[in-house]
């Protein structure tokens, strides 16, 4: 097997960190957080080669999953993710494309073929991610996290020098900033992180200057 590998396609107006994780050897993968513009992500997909076992969502706001169904239905694979705490949220997804001003077929609600729990994990190839919940941005949101390589995709919950909203639907500051403390933080100051939106950093980076945290 290869190394674990990410390259990042930001998508739609709002700038979302559709990430490839992939195996450089093998050239399997999945995508996390298709959030729209699949015409792009399929594009790249092509271009290096990479064959998508899954879509993992973080959570189930438009921007990280408005393009989950229609991927699924071109590359015939499973929607792994969040939480199921977040489905109220993949049920409204046409809802909030309405009130975004976006064409019908832009973004669709979604229902994945299995939800995640705090302990479980997920892989491709020799690949294995932990799957941390860690409610505040969205109450089912999940972190994956790669022990080996030393990795974490966190979606919104976590930003270089921010931290993810908490004035949407289900939104709980205190229980984000307990999630980032008491989850994220305590796997380390050399984990790396891959975020929704913006670049990512280092755990120990945030821990020590993060406003938010500090």
């Amino acid at each position: 097997m290869g190394q674990l590998n990410a390259g990042i396609i930001p998508v739609t107006a709002f700038q979302q960190n559709c990430t490839i994780l992939f195996d450089t050897e093998t050239k399997s993968g999945v995508v996390v957080d298709p959030g729209g513009d699949i015409d792009r992500i399929l594009a790249a997909l092509k271009d290096n080669g990479i064959t998508i076992t899954a879509i993992w969502l973080t959570h189930g706001h438009i921007d990280h999953a408005g393009g989950a169904m229609e991927l699924k239905e071109k590359l015939g694979v499973d929607i792994i993710g969040p939480h199921e705490a977040d489905q109220f949220l993949l049920d409204n997804i046409e809802t909030q494309a309405e009130r975004f001003g976006l064409a019908k077929d832009e973004a669709r609600n979604c229902v994945p073929d299995r939800y995640l729990t705090e302990g479980e994990t997920v892989s491709f190839g020799d690949h294995v991610f932990e799957v941390l919940h860690c409610p505040g941005h969205a109450p089912g949101h999940v972190v994956y996290y790669n022990r080996d390589a030393k990795f974490a995709h966190v979606g919104d919950v976590l930003f270089s020098g921010s931290v993810g909203r908490t004035d949407l639907p289900g939104g709980d500051h205190e229980a984000l900033i307990s999630s980032i403390k008491d989850k994220l933080l305590p796997l380390g100051d050399d984990i790396g992180f891959i975020c929704g939106h913006g670049p990512g950093g280092k755990f120990g980076e945030e821990r020590r200057s993060n406003p938010f945290l500090t």
